[in-house]
């Protein structure tokens, strides 16, 4: 494996590109700081070279080069750790997210192999994985309950983004659950290991009304949900315009999804812009398809 590092411009966010053998791929990985690693660390790393899914508003599109092994998704964490100036059981707030590129779910026997892994290797860190609900999720819930059960540190968050499933459909082109669906697994989850499961949903001028808000909260229950909003950054925009165009408008929806119950984070990808680091945004693994003629 072979690893560049791209610093962003307020040092505190970084890229990992990784480069792997047998065959050939590439996977990117981003660390966070905030405050300081020792306050709080993410890292958001890769299951799959490219993504098969091909979630309209991503930079991975529909290409999708392979799997990645679990000994390549935990040296991914390694090599974002090598560079932290902090112990990690000394980091407060410790988070490893499975949400960089590829579809967790599509990967499974990888993904567990990794958390099993990482759990040993940072029993404080969480371990949060985020799918966009492919129907291989029935197939494989029972199992993730299970180590959910087992490691109380695994999290889950589902990639909604809209309140409708055809408008879902138009940016999640490939087969998955409908929405009434990843309710019922995200409360099934729920019931079994006795934390909240997330989803994220990406707002938008089409969907951040306050019937948007209605429909949202009476799907994921407030009781039993975590609700994630965050911008979406179309494939040929900037971080930074995105950022401008839409915090307004989700301030706005925050407040109809509050007077409804629910409990929210806002997700603001500031300081990715100037290495590509947000979701969309991925621009080394584009190119790196051209040189190596995959497209």
């Amino acid at each position: 494996m072979t690893q560049k590092i791209f610093e962003s411009s307020d040092t505190n966010v970084k890229k990992f590109v990784f480069e792997f053998e047998g065959p050939k791929a590439i996977a990117e990985a981003v660390l966070y700081r905030y405050g300081s690693y020792k306050e709080r660390t993410v890292i958001c790393c890769s299951v799959m070279s490219g993504c098969p899914v091909g979630c309209t508003f991503c930079g991975t599109g529909k290409f999708f080069i392979r799997n990645l092994e679990s000994f390549e998704i935990v040296n991914q964490v390694k090599a974002c750790l090598d560079t932290i100036d902090c112990e990690t059981k000394d980091i407060k707030k410790f988070q490893i997210m499975f949400m960089s590129m590829g579809e967790p779910m599509l990967n499974y026997r990888n993904l567990k192999l990794s958390i099993i892994e990482l759990n040993s290797l940072y029993p404080n860190a969480q371990l949060l994985v985020s799918t966009s609900a492919p129907s291989t999720c029935y197939k494989y819930m029972s199992d993730f309950i299970s180590i959910s059960k087992g490691i109380n540190k695994v999290g889950l968050q589902f990639s909604v983004h809209e309140t409708l499933d055809e408008n879902r459909r138009k940016l999640i082109p490939t087969n998955t659950c409908t929405l009434r669906q990843i309710a019922s697994l995200g409360e099934m989850w729920a019931a079994f290991v006795g934390r909240k499961p997330f989803y994220n949903y990406c707002v938008h001028k089409d969907n951040s009304s306050e019937v948007d808000a209605v429909i949202l909260t009476e799907l994921f229950k407030p009781e039993i949900w975590e609700t994630t909003l965050s911008v979406i950054c179309e494939k040929d925009e900037s971080v930074a315009s995105s950022i401008e165009r839409q915090l307004d408008m989700i301030e706005k929806f925050k407040k109809y999804m509050l007077e409804r119950g629910a409990s929210i984070r806002v997700f603001n990808p500031a300081g990715q812009d100037d290495i590509g680091g947000g979701c969309g945004q991925l621009w080394y693994f584009q190119q790196w398809l051209k040189e190596n003629n995959k497209v």
